[in-house]
């Protein structure tokens, strides 16, 4: 049965913590990345791994955007400018349909809804004008700004005490499954999204995370 079918007025608050990538938005590096580097360079796929081996420093907020872009560009051995990386660098989405109507109906339910993401400073803000619809988390837990990074238990400690959660009230959606692991760990009710069987989630989220009864989103 579709979220939006369901009734939901009678379930008590709870908290909703959402990653981004491959649960909102879809998203393929490789497809945008090749486009900056020219025909004949040699092991172009090397060089986009290479790139994306780093990634995880961009996203820590250990290294400026500028500096990882000049990098990069030299690694593809490509003559973009920077601002045609940023481009492709940030063209790299599609859109998750079905889960954003969920999160539409969570919202107008008045869930607490907060993004729990490892993601970057070249993305952000840009993806929040790009995808209005962001603006419906009330917070947001971005690895680039706090310096830490999933499946790190300090990010979730991180969120749990900066927005006062009481675990046993939150769910925690993430594509990955060491993610999900230390979610649980923590004390969440977790699942593991696979954007390609979203009606899987629906189904759990309408058949169990919804139909528990916690006392309150919050610590008291």
């Amino acid at each position: 049965m579709p979220l939006k079918a369901v009734e939901l007025s009678h379930i008590p608050a709870k908290t909703f913590l959402f990653d981004i990538g491959r649960v909102l938005l879809d998203f393929d590096f490789e497809s945008s990345l090749v486009k900056l580097i020219p025909s004949g360079v040699q092991n172009p796929s090397a060089r986009i791994r290479c790139v994306l081996e780093r990634k995880d420093a961009l996203e820590a907020g250990s290294v400026a955007p500028e500096a990882f872009a000049i990098w990069a560009l030299k690694k593809l051995q490509s003559d973009a400018t920077l601002e045609q990386f940023y481009h492709a660098w940030r063209h790299i989405f599609t859109y998750n349909a079905p889960m954003w109507e969920c999160v539409r109906q969570l919202a107008k339910r008045r869930y607490n809804l907060i993004l729990i993401s490892n993601i970057n400073a070249i993305h952000c803000p840009w993806i929040f004008i790009h995808y209005p619809e962001f603006s419906l988390f009330e917070h947001r837990v971005l690895s680039f700004e706090v310096g830490m990074l999933k499946p790190d238990i300090a990010i979730y400690r991180y969120t749990i005490d900066r927005y006062r959660l009481n675990p046993v009230n939150t769910v925690y959606i993430d594509d990955h499954p060491e993610n999900i692991d230390m979610g649980r760990s923590m004390g969440f009710e977790c699942w593991q999204y696979d954007v390609h069987h979203h009606q899987s989630f629906e189904k759990w989220l309408t058949g169990g995370a919804l139909n528990a009864q916690p006392a309150s989103t919050l610590i008291d």
